[in-house]
């Protein structure tokens, strides 16, 4: 694996982005996994799933900076965890990237995507139409990217289930750039929570993280 993105968001909280440049078998080779993680494993399709599930432990391991096993189970929604370390923790993967944030802060989400046309098909689904309103035509698709990596992050950061990206989440008007932040507003259980998401280009992906 190569480090292709070290980041210190502040003294609490970070992440790392690697290019998966190894097989499943050298990746195998740097983790020690119990039974049920075994079990897991080899339910999974070969290829890019199974790539992605033991590049973001790997990973996990660098950032923890141990060579032990770390236990990193999910909760009953699917929100990974670690009981044995202070940290809230997020992981995401797209082709040939995995990422995995931490955080002392609070719960914290993250999303890699690989920026491609297809998105502007399925915008209805997860923009609303005053959402759409300040999608600027010049930046069409990578500012669409950006307001799903958004909403993506912040689903994964409250827990993963329940959540609509249509009718839960909205994302207040912001102008694109390159690197930026936007307001995400998440109404759950009759409840408002407003979020800072930052996002970036990176590559030729979308990134977006957010802490609680």
């Amino acid at each position: 694996m190569a480090l292709a993105y070290l980041r210190e968001l502040d003294h609490d909280t970070r992440f790392a982005i690697w290019k998966i440049e190894e097989t499943a078998e050298e990746l195998l080779s740097k983790l020690q996994l119990d039974e049920e993680e075994k079990c897991r494993l080899q339910q999974m399709s070969k290829g890019k799933r199974s790539l992605h599930w033991l590049a973001t432990r790997v990973l996990l391991r660098y950032l923890l900076q141990t060579d032990q096993y770390i236990h990193c189970p999910s909760d009953a929604n699917g929100k990974p965890y670690l009981p044995d370390y202070p940290y809230q923790i997020s992981l995401t993967h797209s082709f040939d990237f995995a990422g995995v944030m931490l955080s002392t802060k609070g719960a914290c989400g993250i999303d890699l995507e690989l920026i491609k046309e297809k998105v502007v098909r399925i915008r209805e689904k997860f923009l609303k139409p005053e959402e759409l309103q300040f999608i600027r035509k010049e930046d069409e698709v990578a500012q669409m990217y950006a307001c799903w990596c958004a909403k993506e992050a912040v689903y994964k950061l409250q827990g993963n289930r329940g959540v609509s990206f249509l009718h839960d989440m909205t994302i207040h008007p912001f102008t694109y750039r390159a690197q930026g932040v936007m307001t995400v507003d998440l109404f759950k259980a009759q409840q408002k929570f407003s979020f800072q998401v930052y996002y970036e280009k990176f590559q030729d992906y979308m990134l977006g993280y957010v802490v609680e």
